[in-house]
């Protein structure tokens, strides 16, 4: 007699557009979930460095069906690819977001903001208030108080530090773009490589590490723009959702602490790990990001107002 086997139902994973828009004369890059139902919650997803899009590939394989995640690469980042003379600046990173979301029709969104995506997307917020259905901030810094000892003194070069160029360069080096993904998780072997790999085949390319120097110069307009950010903030309460790694070596967890001086209903989840939470703890964030969309929609969200664990 032969026994029974139960066949596991299995939710096959989002379909997902691999595509190219000109902006501008920037050759933008992105990956655009397809879900099954047209009028799904739009959640923008802005990646950081030394990243691009590639980096939400597993977020988009788990919520796409049911929500549409556009992800694109920044001008210097990934596959995208800016004309010559292009200024890489955090202002002009935005302008190009800002045009990709005008080409694409995009009216309103929830903005995922992670590291560089922080000041790309809190830009894009002030200057399209209307459009910010919401904000999930992963690791993405907009206070003093988040940035680590380590992060002060690199913010703080200038090409005129001695030394200052030398010390950028070493931070677009294989074994550093390795551990930012691997530093601060308790298990490294749950991070898989071609993520990191992947970051230094780019970075790699002519022309890559001229422009991330360029913008590593710029990164001082970030913090001088925090009390512009944090006031917007407070005028505008979006619902938010933070979830942070708690052993990020640049943000620190007072950085996603500090949201709720300005956001006090926001909900904020704090994970052991790293830089890049979603590489070893998408399982638990996924649902996290799949209950705000489902409570924020296209409308206004009923803000959790809580601090987990």
């Amino acid at each position: 007699m032969t026994a029974s086997v139960t066949t596991p139902r299995l939710s096959p994973p989002a379909r997902t557009a691999h595509r190219h828009l000109d902006v501008d004369g920037v050759d933008v890059f992105y990956r655009e979930s397809l879900p099954d139902r047209p009028d799904a919650p739009v959640l923008l997803l802005l990646h950081g460095f030394p990243s691009a899009s590639h980096q939400f590939r597993r977020l988009i394989d788990t919520l796409g069906r049911h929500y549409r995640l556009i992800a694109p690469d920044y001008p210097g980042f990934g596959h995208t690819r800016a004309p010559d003379g292009f200024t890489y600046s955090f202002d002009r990173l935005t302008d190009v977001v800002e045009g990709f979301t005008a080409r694409l029709g995009l009216t309103r969104y929830v903005l995922y903001l992670f590291d560089f995506g922080a000041p790309v997307g809190l830009r894009l917020a002030r200057r399209h208030p209307e459009r910010v259905a919401g904000l999930v901030v992963q690791n993405g810094n907009a206070y003093l108080d988040g940035l680590s000892d380590a992060a002060r003194a690199f913010t703080a070069l200038t090409p005129d530090t001695p030394g200052a160029e030398q010390t950028v360069l070493d931070l677009f080096t294989l074994p550093a773009t390795r551990a930012q993904y691997e530093g601060g998780t308790a298990d490294p072997a749950l991070v898989a490589p071609e993520g990191w790999l992947l970051d230094q085949y780019f970075l790699d390319q002519p022309g890559r590490k001229q422009a991330q120097l360029a913008l590593a110069y710029d990164y001082r307009s970030n913090l001088a723009a925090y009390p512009d950010w944090q006031a917007w903030l407070r005028a505008h309460r979006p619902p938010a959702l933070i979830v942070w790694g708690t052993r990020d070596p640049f943000f620190t967890p007072d950085g996603a602490r500090a949201y709720l001086r300005d956001l006090p209903d926001a909900e904020l989840h704090l994970f052991d790990t790293g830089h890049f939470a979603l590489e070893d703890h998408l399982p638990e964030i996924a649902p996290l990001i799949a209950g705000f969309l489902d409570r924020v929609g296209d409308g206004p969200a009923t803000p959790a107002g809580r601090e987990a664990s």
